[in-house]
């Protein structure tokens, strides 16, 4: 792949920028197909739980983290035959956490990608089994799926990564300070700890599950991928507080404004909407940066970064 990045809106971009929009396209397929081969059956007993196993994960979406999965071994000239576990596992991961962060005991939201949340389609029971299910799954194909590279060593480093960017070092402890936060006046340092645990965690450990997959990857490309997955992890999450703000629910598929009517502190709410803006864009420069290093193919990451920076849903 060779298209040099540019502040365009991969859906309006020509030239090298189209080229981006289009393998984003074939990615999001990618998973997409590897994602419904992997989930059970709707007729296997339970029945009613496949179904809305399979109506969570298959209900559309950006699929950003397994597609960067994808660009992270584009970038390091990995199979994508090798990576298709982690970007599954990844994306199960993050399914689980919308299921469950969607019941009324969580943020309570009606609808998720344009259609009712799960507990709305289904019952609060259910989507609660849901969860359970697909982070159970995840894991299984990390430890035992096709998909992922044969090393026992490779597999053990993935589940280590995944886990790690699951726990309460990561998504759930991040959930849980996101609900400690209601009501609360918060500092921007204690917004971007929330934030880079609740959503940049696993952006994070999607660059890295796909960098464990690459052999004999030097130790300065390993922190130049990380330097570059925190940063875009940060900048992917206020840009989602932007468009709670801004964004049309025609377009993004879900309610705006839930953040304010729930009294939750978000980037804009404490820092501004502008100085959002421009701390959003200060990480997208960080993670630019990050990928000038030798022996890494640094157009399909900067071109993620690009499209994460200038999405409108």
């Amino acid at each position: 792949m060779s298209f040099q990045p540019r502040l365009v809106e991969p859906s309006l971009a020509s030239g090298p920028q189209a080229n981006f929009a289009v393998q984003l396209k074939i990615w999001q397929a990618r998973v997409e197909h590897e994602l419904s081969a992997r989930l059970p059956a709707i007729d296997v007993q339970p029945s009613r739980l496949h179904e809305a196993i399979r109506y969570s994960v298959l209900g559309g979406g950006k699929r950003v983290r397994p597609t960067l999965v994808y660009a992270t071994g584009a970038a390091l000239g990995i199979p994508e035959t090798t990576l298709d576990a982690a970007a599954c596992a990844v994306e199960l991961i993050h399914a689980y956490s919308l299921v469950h962060d969607d019941l009324p005991a969580m943020d309570n939201d009606d609808l998720r990608r344009g259609r009712p949340t799960c507990h709305k389609a289904f019952d609060e029971a259910t989507a609660i089994l849901v969860g359970d299910s697909l982070q159970v799954l995840a894991f299984e194909l990390l430890a035992s799926g096709s998909g992922a590279p044969a090393d026992p060593a490779v597999r053990l480093k993935l589940v280590q990564l995944l886990a790690v960017a699951s726990g309460t070092n990561g998504m759930a402890g991040g959930q849980a300070l996101d609900l400690a936060a209601i009501g609360r006046k918060l500092s921007v340092a204690d917004v971007e700890e929330m934030h880079v645990r609740k959503t940049g965690a696993l952006i994070h450990a999607a660059v890295m599950m796909a960098a464990a997959c690459a052999p004999n990857l030097s130790e300065t490309t390993w922190r130049a991928l990380d330097d570059y997955a925190r940063a875009i992890g940060l900048a992917f999450q206020i840009q989602d507080d932007l468009l709670d703000v801004e964004g049309d629910v025609a377009v993004i598929g879900k309610a705006t404004g839930a953040d304010r009517a729930l009294d939750k502190p978000t980037y804009p709410s404490v820092a501004g909407v502008e100085p959002s803006r421009q701390r959003m864009n200060e990480l997208h420069a960080r993670a630019l940066a990050a990928l000038k290093v030798t022996g890494l193919q640094a157009a399909p990451l900067a071109a993620m970064s690009d499209w994460l920076v200038l999405r409108k849903y």
